[in-house]
């Protein structure tokens, strides 16, 4: 008990410092099979979603869910290296306003919260995807 609470009080300690010896955010989401099943239920979700479905209606979904599950994993530092459209070509005309961007960030995160991942991990994944957000809303 004693030595648990000395790591804990270690690992607080170090909090600030850069890790460089730890899980990649890849590996906390559970590598490639962990993308894969979230980037289902992200797409489970979208199909349920009358408000955000219609971006989707011409859409090649196994396309969409090869090209997504491929980014996050090089977005997640994993062995992965996108090689796709950048979010520019991908989004325009699509007219996606704030508040639908906004929408399909929640169902990202209803999608990771199905998969009980913890909110530290999607803390960094939505970080990870923030800067996206300029090359995908059309104003």
């Amino acid at each position: 008990m004693k030595s648990t609470l000395i790591i804990v009080a270690l690992l607080l300690m170090l909090g600030g410092c850069k890790s460089t010896g730890g899980p990649t955010l890849y590996q906390q989401l559970d590598g490639k099979a962990g993308i894969e099943r979230l980037i289902d239920s992200f797409i489970n979700q979208i199909a349920r979603d009358e408000k955000i479905i219609h971006y989707f209606e011409d859409a090649n979904i196994t396309h969409f869910r090869d090209g997504f599950i491929n980014h996050l994993c090089a977005l997640t530092d994993g062995p992965c290296e996108y090689i796709g459209d950048d979010m520019v070509a991908i989004h325009t005309g699509m007219n996606i306003n704030e508040t639908d961007f906004n929408h399909v960030v929640e169902l990202l995160i209803n999608a990771m919260n199905e998969l009980n991942i913890n909110h530290t991990v999607q803390n960094k994944v939505l970080a990870k995807m923030a800067p996206l957000r300029a090359e995908i809303i059309e104003i």
